[in-house]
């Protein structure tokens, strides 16, 4: 790769950068950013050169993801029924209980193969030995999948023949794989099922995404106003009359699904859905109350989580997290707020967080009000020294820092395609990559050898 580039006559990688950027453009693949006031939606950044990993870090990746979304799914079905680990105090009961994602209401509910978690994104760090680390998990709708398949076609058509030189491994067969997840979802008694996937609408900052994975998969695409609960059996809208729906691939949170359950003053949701689930009628994925399983602060605890259902010690392990209900912990943190990165425990898209070597001391005296308010809803990690690559920022090539989200899908079995979305702070210097923050993203190439 290093003597490709040198070959390139001058200005060929702006050349190409700026084909790239048409591509984003003409393909629409757009994002929204909340935070900002310039309008709703931007093109999504895009660095031109990949990210190498190789085949054995690759290896390693996947048996860890493989690992930690099978001992989640153990620990979702056990507290929502038994609670084994809860009567063996691996975790405090408290702390499960008052998380704004556990949901009695799926107390006892049984879902298809016990797969709570069938969409992972898992954040994951390099950090200075080299060794990656998970840095956060994401089991309720995790976002950006389009963008790594996204990533590689715009690669493909800025590179023409470049994949076929250096034993890149395949990616575009995500849309398939996750199809067949969902099918292994539907209820026993359906041979041939029908998916949807249920979107919020077009101001969700993913909708992009959303028409994709569906276009990819070849389902509907709808919003809960085609839906329609019937005889306690789900129904979807079309010219022909009703259609059974069988699994629905929902990208809105539990909280909207259902008014008649949840919030009342939702209008993005069907009424009479979760009863229709309750009875085994229709699969979601993911299955309600699974944000429980990424709250920061039981992140916290799942190594022993590993531990406890599969006697094994994590193949990745997890960031250092100071939890603050604990007292001792609490002051450690109030008294490095400068150092530490605090985040929010039930947010996600790096909302809710506070860098502190990036801080100012209003925002540290704003959060430390925060956490005094209520250490539960918060927990502090060390600002770890993450990982550069090279990218190719305003026609120089320079190191920004990156982290790594597979994906791990889990129907039948569990599945990994090699790579993930590789998410660049593209602020030098920075360390924040969210993309709901501004960040950007290049192609990830897990080599064959």
């Amino acid at each position: 790769m290093y003597r490709f580039l040198l070959q390139l006559p001058d200005n060929e990688l702006v050349h190409r950068q700026s084909a790239a950027d048409l591509s984003f453009l003409q393909q629409g693949i757009t994002f929204t950013v909340y935070a900002e006031n310039k309008g709703t939606e931007r093109i999504f950044p895009y660095d031109l050169l990949p990210r190498l990993i190789s085949n054995a870090e690759w290896q390693t990746i996947k048996d860890g993801m493989t690992q930690r979304i099978t001992a989640l799914n153990l620990f979702l079905k056990d507290i929502y029924h038994e609670g084994g680990i809860l009567k063996a105090g691996i975790i405090p009961r408290e702390l499960i209980y008052s998380s704004k994602h556990y949901r009695r209401e799926m107390r006892g509910v049984s879902i298809p193969r016990n797969a709570y978690v069938a969409i992972a994104g898992t954040d994951l760090v390099r950090v200075g030995d080299g060794k990656f680390m998970v840095l956060e998990d994401n089991l309720r709708v995790p976002s950006g999948v389009s963008y790594m398949l996204a990533n590689r076609q715009v690669m493909k058509h800025v590179f023409p023949g470049m994949f076929q030189h250096y034993g890149v491994q395949p990616i575009m067969h995500y849309g398939q794989t996750l199809l067949a997840t969902l099918r292994a979802l539907a209820p026993d008694h359906v041979a041939e099922p029908k998916i949807v996937l249920l979107s919020p609408g077009v101001f969700n900052s993913a909708y992009f995404e959303h028409t994709f994975l569906a276009r990819q998969m070849g389902v509907p695409l709808v919003e809960g106003r085609d839906l329609l609960v019937h005889n306690n059996f789900l129904y979807m809208r079309t010219t022909a009359g009703l259609h059974k729906v069988d699994v629905v691939y929902r990208r809105i949170d539990d909280d909207f699904l259902d008014p008649l359950i949840f919030r009342p003053d939702s209008i993005l949701g069907v009424s009479g859905l979760f009863n229709v689930y309750r009875a085994g009628n229709v699969a979601l994925a993911n299955a309600v109350g699974t944000g429980v399983a990424d709250d920061k602060a039981v992140y916290a605890y799942v190594p022993q989580i590993i531990k406890y259902y599969l006697g094994e010690d994590p193949i990745i392990e997890n960031v250092e997290t100071y939890l603050l209900e604990d007292k001792a912990q609490l002051q450690h943190v109030l008294g490095r707020l400068d150092q530490l990165v605090v985040k929010a425990v039930g947010e996600s898209g790096g909302y809710g967080m506070l860098i502190g070597p990036h801080s100012t001391k209003a925002m540290r005296e704003e959060f430390r009000m925060r956490i005094k308010a209520n250490p539960r809803d918060y927990i502090a990690q060390p600002t770890l020294d993450l990982s550069c690559v090279p990218c190719f920022i305003d026609g120089h090539i320079e190191s920004r820092h990156v982290d790594l989200r597979p994906f791990v899908l889990n129907g039948a079995e569990v599945n990994i395609v090699p790579g993930g979305l590789t998410r660049v702070a593209l602020q030098k210097g920075s360390l924040v990559v969210n993309s709901s923050q501004g960040g950007g993203s290049k192609d990830t190439w897990v080599l064959h050898e």
